[in-house]
């Protein structure tokens, strides 16, 4: 049985290590399949952190896994990427809230299909200025290593599967 019905709102609220305000935006869930929950995010979607807001200008679906550390955004043609993962501790629901502690390393695929791991500079100052605790740090190097190879790999859920998901999102018609 899905957590939600589809279409159901939604918000995302991160923040960074120590309770720190991050990303916060609304959104639609989806569904769910094998590989955890899907939640939709409209183009014009108003995304806002401190210092920073803009709206989406294509749709994005999330995958909130069933298992791992980051929140997997698949964006529909039309911007810079078509990937952005963000490495995380394990995402949980808080009713129709998900919260997530973003820990900096992020899995970027490029328009052109060049796929980096982004901001491990950021990850290595943040470990030391806030305290990552140990096992915090390492769940977030394998999280990071094991998302990269599945992505360049073109391992399920990075093969195509977010398409449908997309395609969902579309004929919410939101």
């Amino acid at each position: 049985m899905p957590r939600f019905e589809a279409g159901r709102p939604v918000s995302v609220e991160m923040t960074k290590w120590g309770g720190r305000r991050h990303w916060q935006y609304d959104g639609h869930f989806l569904g769910e399949d094998t590989f955890g929950d899907w939640v939709g995010f409209p183009a014009g979607t108003h995304n806002h952190r401190p210092g920073l807001e803009f709206h989406s200008r294509v749709d994005t679906v999330m995958l909130v896994p069933a298992r791992g550390a980051f929140l997997a955004g698949f964006h529909a043609p039309g911007i810079w990427c078509t990937l952005y993962t963000d490495i995380t501790t394990p995402a949980e629901w808080d009713d129709d809230v998900l919260r997530a502690v973003d820990l900096d390393l992020d899995i970027v695929t490029r328009s052109d299909g060049t796929t980096t791991i982004d901001d491990e500079e950021e990850f290595e100052e943040h470990q030391l200025l806030y305290g990552y605790p140990p096992e915090i740090i390492t769940m977030a190097e394998e999280s990071a290593e094991r998302v990269y190879d599945d992505v360049v790999a073109r391992r399920p859920p990075y093969d195509g599967t977010a398409a449908g998901w997309l395609e969902r999102l579309a004929a919410l018609g939101r």
